[in-house]
């Protein structure tokens, strides 16, 4: 399993145009194989804050999805960016 997480900063006044944005993104992801979970969303606390979390079957399928990345608009907006791919050894469920 590969997760993808971390976080974009955006101009506050540019995130709910940045996110509605990215919804046909989440909707593509989420129907790719091999895709768990998929999301990008507000942080509750910080204005300027994007989360970044996938979940992945595998690197391959990762691969598979991954373009070319934001659109140039998209790639503009954002101001700072720590997002970080992690391959999973072993899974303990908690619910």
């Amino acid at each position: 399993m590969v997760i993808v997480a971390g976080h974009l900063i955006v101009g506050p006044a540019d995130r709910e145009s940045y996110l509605a944005g990215c919804a046909s993104v989440v909707e593509q992801a989420r129907s790719t194989p091999g895709c768990i979970d998929f999301a990008i969303s507000a942080d509750v606390v910080d204005p300027a804050r994007i989360d970044i979390y996938e979940r992945w079957e595998s690197r391959e399928a990762v691969e598979a999805f991954r373009g070319s990345g934001p659109s140039d608009e998209q790639g503009a907006a954002i101001l700072s960016a720590s997002v970080s791919e992690y391959d999973v050894a072993d899974v303990r469920p908690l619910t």
